[in-house]
């Protein structure tokens, strides 16, 4: 069993205050993501936890037991860095066992332990090789081996994959997946790319300047964001927003019209919002297509061909820009003019402080 809790963890420089009351709670074999822009606090909570940095206030539970004053050997946990930080005369073997050896392991137990590990990350044909002789993939398994032979209670994460081109990112992303599988482990994973963050997480935290937005898994995020940052945060490419008003609510939902002139219905509640009042229309770039009777008119700007999907960049006659995912054998191209429906169901509301108005219905896929 290993779980984690935060109680109102909050971290201060002098009278600067970085993390502001952040509670949450890590089951058993979780895998958790932390994500959100540069400075946001992620990689400051991720060392509160592994015992690198203070706790100011609140509570830090491993299993239960309050860990605030335990130092970081004594705490079960294993960290990964951005920076591999092997041993640059040492071989894969040596550097896997090096923790082990110094904590006085004995060597028939340290070679088990780093043969088993070398087996789960695929590097048995790597063990008498130094770094330099690995790829860049190949030494962040061996940073990841050396967490894995201390049999840690949760494995830290700490933008483990940033420093690896893309193509290896996504070898990893994979990796990864399969070796919490494997291991039947927690862990706490801290990024910046909400790629990783959606298809590795059970649980995803979004972070903005020390607060937490929202919890929840990869799907609740995507399809019921909270908020305009969760909702601009989360999918690639981002959420469109469009200014709309709120005419007023039945049955079916609430109806906006947008600058336009456009009226769209979407199924939510009014919430705290009032008839007449401003809000934003969020519509995924997936969520639109091409139609001769759409009721949004714009131009293509330009036409990003990926292959299997396409990106067009609409200006709206309003000025206003817009993203639409399409088919990637859809040959309409820049300085066109466009018509464009919508799925109302799709879209989200958001009230003039940027909360989302709650949802009548929840997506099917968002458990």
């Amino acid at each position: 069993m290993a779980t984690l809790e935060l109680r109102d963890i909050r971290k201060s420089y002098v009278a600067h205050e970085v993390i502001k009351g952040v509670n949450l709670d890590v089951a058993d074999r979780d895998f958790v993501v932390f994500v959100g822009p540069s400075g946001c606090g992620k990689s400051t909570l991720l060392r509160m936890i592994a015992g690198l940095e203070e706790i100011t206030s609140g509570e830090l539970l491993i299993d239960g037991k309050r860990v605030n004053e335990v130092g970081p050997a004594d705490r079960g946990l294993a960290m990964v860095f951005q920076s591999y930080a092997l041993y640059p005369h040492m071989t894969v073997r040596q550097n896997m066992g090096f923790a082990l050896r110094m904590a006085g392991i004995a060597k028939a137990e340290r070679e088990r332990k780093v043969a088993e590990a070398a087996r789960i990350l695929q590097l048995e044909p790597y063990l008498d090789r130094r770094p330099k002789e690995l790829s860049g993939g190949q030494r962040q398994r061996v940073a990841i081996g050396r967490a894995i032979v201390r049999n840690p209670r949760i494995f830290l994460f700490d933008e483990p994959l940033s420093n690896l081109d893309a193509s290896l990112r996504g070898q990893m992303r994979i990796e990864l997946a399969r070796l919490h599988q494997e291991l039947d482990a927690t862990m706490v994973y801290v990024t910046h790319d909400q790629v990783e963050a959606m298809t590795l997480a059970s649980k995803i935290v979004v972070l903005q300047a020390g607060k937490v937005e929202q919890i929840g898994s990869p799907l609740e995020l995507y399809h019921h964001p909270a908020n305009l940052f969760v909702a601009g945060f989360i999918g690639s490419p981002r959420m469109n927003f469009l200014e709309a008003r709120i005419l007023g609510a039945d049955g079916g939902g609430v109806r906006v019209a947008l600058r336009s002139g456009a009226e769209i219905v979407v199924p939510a509640a009014m919430g705290g919002a009032q008839a007449g009042g401003t809000a934003t229309l969020g519509i995924r770039p997936e969520s639109l297509r091409p139609d001769p009777e759409g009721p949004i008119a714009g131009e293509v700007r330009l036409a990003e061909r990926l292959g299997g999907l396409t990106l067009l960049h609409v200006t709206l006659a309003g000025g206003e820009p817009l993203v639409v995912q399409i088919e990637g054998g859809d040959r309409t191209g820049a300085r066109e003019p466009i018509r464009l429906a919508v799925d109302g169901a799709a879209c989200h509301i958001f009230d003039e402080s940027g909360q989302a108005l709650p949802a009548l219905e929840r997506h099917p896929l968002a458990a």
